[in-house]
């Protein structure tokens, strides 16, 4: 049984919360998230700490319990901090440039890929690295995942769209294992 939404959590500087019935918004000098929590779930909200807390103790109740506790610690690291993804891409001819609010990708295929950058983040390409930043998890890691997407990395040469912090395991190929069987 996870204990996840058991712990406080803790406000950091420049983050305001304001609630107001089961409306609970989350801002700071980056943005704004905002959440309408369950009927199971309440908070209580003490000078520098926040308290996710049941109302009930039904099974749905619990498993939102430890939900919300998180979207909540993950949006007021996002609001202070920020978050930050990483993707390293390599191979032959492959590019990555950022015009406007387009990032366009040139990864072995006939055309180039196009891919919209969300209001709420920031893209930027140096060398082989893509980085994707903003204040909401949700939205850089989805992005993120869809950059990966174009062209998943391979396992035998190891081309394409990795994260930096992924380890891809390489395979030998036909000649290495030992040729015709």
């Amino acid at each position: 049984m996870s204990r996840v939404g058991n712990r406080p959590i803790i406000i950091n500087d420049g983050v305001s919360i304001a609630q107001s019935g089961k409306d609970l918004k989350i801002s700071s000098n980056k943005g704004e998230m905002s959440f309408i929590l369950p009927a199971d779930i309440s908070i209580e909200q003490s000078a520098d700490r926040l308290l996710v807390k049941r109302v009930t103790d039904t099974k749905e109740a619990r498993s939102l319990h430890g939900l919300y506790a998180r979207l909540i610690a993950n949006a007021i690291t996002g609001l202070s901090h920020g978050i930050i993804k990483n993707l390293d891409f390599k191979g032959t001819g492959y590019r990555a440039k950022v015009e406007s609010n387009k990032l366009i990708l040139n990864m072995g295929y006939s055309h180039e890929i196009s891919l919209d950058i969300p209001e709420s983040i920031a893209v930027n390409v140096n060398k082989n690295t893509i980085s994707v930043s903003g204040y909401s998890s949700d939205i850089v890691g989805n992005f993120a995942a869809k950059v990966r997407e174009v062209r998943k990395p391979e396992v035998y040469k190891g081309k394409g769209i990795k994260y930096s912090t992924e380890t891809i395991k390489r395979k030998d190929g036909k000649a290495a294992s030992g040729g015709k069987a």
